[in-house]
């Protein structure tokens, strides 16, 4: 039968048994009659991969004798399959024997009933895949609760004799019906009142009719890979080079002649050959030093497959100029880089994410990586690329440069950014420069140029931009040729699935199949399991799917948190402050809530443009009355859709009232930021002060508070030209600047930034997404602060402000992991209760205090039912993409119940324990602490 539509027919079938009779051994080899299968752990196209890879491609005579005793050369096959493919847990290796009797049992049983006649029982020494233990959710064999799963081809029903098969598929038989999916997961034939008997019996080689289609049993899958997804995989994913076996015998290269280019056939080549034989290959740094930074050595696979010219393999060694200066975990951070980059954790798998939090030194992994493959390689010592792009926001275009000089110094290394006085075409011509530093805006527009230059390297910084796959840097990123790519981000993806898709997509192309395939086998699975209304089958299938989801991506995924180097930095103190309304203030909030805008966004006879339009104005108001005022003025000038949202609140004004003129009376939030920043001016002179904002007007109504004191600042905004914006940050950090306030958009410069001049930090404003908040607040309290370092959050008490607070650091918002699986973006739409709750002011000091049941006596102390209750208090685990430091002492993020462990201050309480907030104290409400420092871990 003709069979060469489908992949499996065309590349081999890895679900049949194998059929291959070792030379001068035909005679004896028995071939059984055909038998209901047993089931195969992995994926068809995975493991005939793995099977070409595993044997010799030319038998010669030393391995013909070997070949003719399979039963020596099974044990062999199967422990490396086994490695190979990592399909079975410990727990699952300890009831394999069971299984397999269980197994056997099971098999006989069904041969009995259907009448079959007896066939020589497996022997467990042949050459077979191992067979997969019992799952802990109760997973055996192919069968779960009456359920089986077959690999099968498929193609339209016809009476031909030779059949085109159209394409795999997997078939799913419960009870008297069948459901047909294809390898994206998705339903395409479903039928019912098939005979009990029918169904059980199916054996490969076997025909069943699916409403108008035609399949043919190619053999049985397992519940645990079908509850896994993996019998959806098309592509090699878990093979892990420093597990596999070597694929090549050392006797078969002896026995075959080098492989001499065709270029090189000549005499003219002949005497290069005999050059490079007497030359000496040794590592460019001594591997056998005190404190030497040595990379793992390929292994026999790697070698076969890109050691074509076979040369020598030597050690590659960390500059010793870096690496005295590396910490334990950048060490290790650099191992993962350099084993990913190379393909050595994932065959044909050249990428990898960095997901270490802000302050760990991913730029100084990233500078090691780089200088390292542009001087070395594995092979000869040749190095492994000559040109690498590392692409980054424009405002930290010039910190790499800064970074790279840094530590490699001038004389090591040339590195070229691009921007108005440097263009793309002088470092295409310029054989110097070894590095480019561009931004994404220019990458855009220099696309072209780029695509001509040949890089082996891409390192993407803040990376988490590319979680779109459809915008147009993702797109121009991935047109470039080169395959060895990095991502750098410390807050990566916080929202949903198809982002996390998008971001693993880039890094390592077709690892999890597509966009459509992802979306049925792993997405929706989750997503489901995770509704309180899922049943229990899909619970169980949706936490299998998001294990394997986190185990393929887990190899080329690396996440640490901050508490690795607490250690190394000085205590930072963080306080949430609640901030009373003034009067105007709560006068327009109410008149707000009031609206018949608002009201019909409650009904929901709006659009969600509304919703979001009254959202801002909510937001606008608790910054400060006046900016309410300037969008009342320019919304009702221009007659905009939004005019009726204003109509009546100029009345609500005084008549005297312009919001040109300054006043921090207006503004509960101000007046506190205004007598803290006089504390600390009084207080401690040599401090300086970084205010953040996510809006410029908002940095507009800062300066101007900053004018009105009499305070020096400079300011970083998405106006500031790029050229310039290195130049402020290093000034305000020096220890002779005579700025003492650095005014800091959040949008323009809230990541990379390093701004230790300073060690006061305040967040005028919060932002839906923690991440942005997150970045925002460890822009002071990194590597190389000296201060203590106190970090003062403001809210408006009562208002839209608390309550996206309590969304922040509730287990139902977004929890700053790398994915929240389930969870939108808060602020994309909104249901009806939602807004109701949004929409409210509650007359209360703190909100959050009264949603968390705290008999405190707000006054600092923290009581021990509290902390005992916050520790009886369960964390969903993170699921996916925290590969590095997932011990118990890892940071855990915010939740409700770790707000029960911070002290709760009230606004009327003693003492604030803090001399800054005890002269600002007249205007805040109420109070959370917590102190960060390597003693309280």
């Amino acid at each position: 039968m003709r069979r060469s539509g489908a992949p499996s027919q065309l590349f081999g079938n890895a679900m049949k048994k194998p059929r291959f009779v070792p030379p001068g051994a035909s005679a004896s080899y028995f071939v059984p009659e055909p038998k209901p299968l047993t089931p195969k752990p992995v994926s068809c196209n995975t493991l005939n991969t793995i099977q070409r890879t595993l044997s010799s491609p030319v038998v010669n005579k030393s391995t013909l004798n070997v070949e003719a005793k399979p039963s020596q050369t099974a044990p062999s096959v199967s422990k490396a399959l086994a490695r190979v493919l990592g399909a079975t847990e410990s727990k699952e290796n300890e009831s394999e024997a069971k299984y397999q009797n269980t197994g056997s049992e099971d098999r006989t049983e069904d041969k009995n009933a259907a009448g079959e006649n007896k066939s020589p029982q497996w022997d467990p020494e042949s050459p077979r895949t191992p067979q997969p233990s019992a799952g802990s959710e109760g997973v055996s064999g192919g069968a779960q609760d009456g359920v089986c799963y077959f690999s099968v081809v498929w193609c339209k029903a016809s009476k031909k004799k030779h059949k085109r098969w159209e394409g795999d598929a997997v078939l799913v038989t419960r009870g008297r019906s069948v459901v047909l999916k294809d390898m994206e997961g998705k339903d395409i034939g479903k039928g019912s009142g098939y005979k009990v008997s029918e169904l059980a019996s199916l054996s490969e080689g076997e025909t069943l009719m699916i409403g108008g289609k035609e399949v043919e049993v190619m053999g049985i899958i397992s519940a645990e890979d079908f509850a896994k997804g993996r019998c959806f995989q098309e592509v090699q994913t878990d093979s892990v080079e420093s597990n596999t076996k070597p694929a090549p015998p050392p006797s078969h290269r002896s026995a075959s002649k080098p492989f001499c280019p065709p270029t090189m056939v000549g005499g003219a080549g002949r005497p290069d050959t005999k050059a490079e034989k007497e030359q000496v290959y040794s590592p460019l740094h001594n591997p056998l030093a005190p404190g030497a930074l040595v990379m793992p050595r390929p292994s026999s696979n790697h070698q076969w497959l890109h050691n074509k010219s076979g040369l020598p393999v030597v050690d590659v060694v960390v500059d010793p100029h870096l690496s005295t200066h590396l910490r334990p975990h950048q060490r290790e951070g650099i191992l993962f880089l350099y084993e990913c980059v190379m393909g050595m954790r994932a065959v044909g798998r050249c990428g990898a994410i960095l997901a270490d939090e802000m302050g760990l030194g991913k730029t100084l992994q990233s500078v090691a990586l780089s200088w390292m493959l542009l001087k070395q390689g594995p092979y000869g010592g040749k190095p492994v690329t000559k040109r690498i792009l590392v692409v980054t926001p424009g405002s930290l275009v010039q910190n790499w440069k800064a970074e790279f000089t840094k530590w490699l110094g001038r004389e090591r290394i040339n590195i070229f950014t691009v921007d108005q006085d440097h263009r793309i075409e002088q470092f295409v011509l310029s054989p110097l420069h070894n590095v480019l530093v561009i931004s994404y805006e220019m990458l855009l527009r220099c696309l072209e140029q780029i695509q001509k230059v040949e890089f082996g390297l891409i390192i993407c910084d803040e990376g988490h931009r590319l979680k779109n796959s459809s915008i147009k840097t993702s797109s121009a990123l991935s047109s470039l040729s080169c395959s060895r790519r990095v991502i750098l981000s410390g807050t990566p993806v916080q929202n949903d699935l198809q982002e996390f898709y998008a971001i693993i997509e880039f890094v390592n192309p077709g690892i999890l199949g597509s966009s459509t395939a992802y979306r049925k086998v792993y997405e929706e699975p989750i997503l489901r399991s995770r509704q309180p209304s899922c049943t229990e089958e899909e619970r169980v299938l949706g936490e299998e799917r998001a294990a394997e989801l986190s185990r393929l991506t887990g190899m080329f995924i690396l996440r640490r948190t901050q508490e690795i180097i607490n250690s190394y930095l000085p205590p930072r103190l963080d306080w949430t402050l609640f901030c009373e309304l003034s009067p105007l203030q709560h006068q327009l909030y109410k008149h707000l809530l009031s609206h018949r805008v608002f009201r019909a966004c409650l009904q929901g006879y709006s659009q969600t443009n509304m919703h979001l339009a009254c959202i801002t104005a909510l937001k606008k108001l608790c910054n400060h009355p006046g900016l309410l005022h300037i969008s009342v003025k320019e919304r009702t000038d221009r007659g905009s859709v939004e005019s009726s949202l204003y109509e009546g609140l100029t009345d609500l004004f005084p008549e005297s009232y312009s919001s040109a003129e300054f006043s921090s009376e207006d503004s509960g939030k101000l007046m506190v930021l205004s007598d803290l920043l006089s504390a600390i001016r009084h207080l401690s002179p040599s401090d300086r002060v970084v205010l953040v904002s996510n809006y410029t007007q908002t940095l507009d109504l800062l300066q101007d508070l900053c004018v009105h004191m009499g305070y020096t600042f400079c300011r970083l905004d998405g106006h500031t030209p790029t050229s310039q914006r290195q130049r402020l940050v290093d000034t305000f950090n020096s220890p002779y600047s005579q700025n003492f306030v650095f005014l800091l958009s959040s949008k323009a410069g809230g990541v990379g930034l390093n701004l230790i001049g300073a060690s006061h930090l305040v967040l005028y404003d919060i932002d839906w997404n923690p991440a942005n908040d997150i970045q925002a607040m460890a822009r002071v309290w990194r590597d190389g602060q000296k201060k203590t370092v106190h970090i003062y959050r403001l809210l408006t008490a009562g208002t839209l402000e608390e309550r996206i607070f309590q969304r922040q650091v509730s287990k139902q918002g977004l929890s700053g992991t790398v994915v929240d699986l389930g969870k939108g973006a808060e602020h994309t739409s909104f249901s009806t209760n939602e807004l109701q709750d949004l929409f409210s002011l509650t007359d209360t000091p703190c909100l959050t205090h009264d949603l968390l049941n705290c008999d405190c006596s707000a006054d600092g102390s923290v009581s021990e039912e509290a902390v005992e209750e916050a520790e009886h208090v369960s964390h969903r685990p993170c699921q996916l993409g925290r590969q590095g430091d997932r011990k118990e002492a890892s940071q855990k993020h915010l939740s409700m119940s770790e707000l029960m462990r911070w002290r709760h201050f009230s606004g009327d309480t003693h003492t604030f324990s803090d001399p800054y907030l005890d002269h600002a104290r007249s205007h805040i409400t109420f109070a959370f602490q917590t102190t960060i420092s390597h003693t309280t871990q």
